[in-house]
């Protein structure tokens, strides 16, 4: 699989007034780089996870105002000789690897123009996606040594022959998250019978983590759906179309070593700031005791 979409079109409203002219996609987290432990660009972050198992074209839909992101992906060498001569050669070096990658990637960018939903930036992606595709939503990041998830998710998509692979985890209260209802299962594969977003009566406790992989089948449900709860075009409701149909959509569970941190609220981004910092400095001390 060669194509992934990473939305990041949200305004951000809860995070405000931080996110008024940063994007929320943009926040740092802590990730282990070599030896050492770093704060990176969400976004970064993500790109560079999908790029380490094999992406290679990106399609980003970005809402307005967003013009950061563009300009973070795009090299800017005259800094990274600012930051060589003034001796910050461990950021340099990191932003040299990342501008590398970025050059060694096709890097497509789609404009959300009204922020109408999860569902609607997807939408948006049908030009770039004509082919089975990665879809990872901008404000989320798995922690997981060795992208694992990822794989297991290409993989079980693959293996299965499925329309729409999943991820999910338990979660304590479902009722903010969309939510699976599970029929037969094997080795952390689930099929599933029935999805809701943001369920009153949840039916598991399986919440869904916005990465998924997807036959291009997807943005026919989505042109067959109406608009959702909150008034957004739900992708929630257009996997529901695919289960309708017939089709195969299929789950894979996170493990118990790998964790989704979410930064939509002051509270989550709290949480996922100490979490990724924790796991990055265990990870660091790790390698320096091999």
């Amino acid at each position: 699989m060669r194509k992934a979409v990473i939305t990041a079109g949200g305004l951000g409203t809860r995070l405000l007034p931080f996110t008024k002219e940063l994007p929320k996609e943009m926040l740092p987290l802590y990730v282990k780089e070599g030896n050492t432990v770093m704060l990176k660009p969400l976004l970064q972050a993500i790109f560079e996870q999908l790029y380490d198992v094999g992406f290679k074209e990106f399609c980003f839909v970005v809402g307005k105002e967003k013009r950061a992101i563009e300009d973070h992906f795009t090299p800017d060498y005259e800094f990274l000789n600012y930051l060589l001569n003034n001796g910050k050669t461990e950021v340099a070096n990191s932003m040299s690897n990342f501008y590398e990658k970025v050059k060694e990637s096709v890097l497509f960018f789609v404009n959300q123009p009204s922020p109408k939903g999860f569902g609607d930036a997807v939408l948006r992606a049908k030009p770039f996606a004509n082919e089975d595709f990665l879809l990872h939503a901008g404000d989320t990041y798995i922690i997981s040594n060795g992208n694992k998830h990822i794989k297991k998710l290409l993989s079980v998509h693959e293996n299965y022959k499925a329309d729409a692979t999943l991820l999910v985890y338990e979660v304590e209260d479902p009722r903010r998250y969309g939510v699976i209802t599970p029929g037969s299962s094997s080795d952390d594969v689930i099929e599933v019978v029935e999805v809701e977003e943001k369920p009153e009566k949840p039916k598991s406790r399986f919440a869904i983590a916005p990465v998924y992989v997807f036959n291009p089948v997807i943005f026919k449900a989505l042109q067959n759906i109406k608009e959702g709860k909150g008034g957004e075009l739900q992708l929630t409701d257009a996997i529901g179309k695919l289960i309708g149909w017939g089709l195969k959509v299929v789950a894979v569970k996170l493990s118990s070593e790998e964790e989704s941190l979410d930064i939509g609220t002051p509270e989550t981004y709290l949480d996922a700031i100490n979490k990724s910092y924790k796991k990055s400095k265990s990870e660091v001390s790790n390698v320096l005791h091999d």
